[in-house]
């Protein structure tokens, strides 16, 4: 199975994945740690996947979505954004509402 047919699976048959640098109990990197942190205060299950322990997803997740930067939060298959967007959707009260439909 190559690399995008991996990622595609994975956030097609998980509500809310986050591919991120390190996991979320230890994070790589800290808008990894903020994307997991936000994810936690919304009391969301998520899957966690580190991508440093895979160069292929880690460079393939860039391509998957078009989006240059780790970590990238997918709800329900569609790509929703990096630590920033989470940011501003959680601050907005947005993502909440995102990840209870999910």
């Amino acid at each position: 199975m190559d690399v995008q047919a991996k990622i595609k699976e994975t956030v097609t048959s998980n509500k809310v994945v986050l591919y991120m640098k390190g996991s979320p109990k230890f994070p790589q990197c800290g808008f990894s740690s903020v994307a997991a942190q936000i994810l936690n205060a919304c009391g969301a299950e998520f899957v966690a996947v580190d991508v440093l322990q895979d160069m292929e997803v880690r460079e393939g997740i860039k391509q998957f979505a078009n989006w240059p930067t780790i970590p990238q939060l997918y709800v329900g298959g569609e790509f929703i954004g990096g630590a920033d967007i989470m940011r501003s959707m959680y601050q907005s009260g947005e993502l909440q509402e995102l990840l209870a439909k999910a």
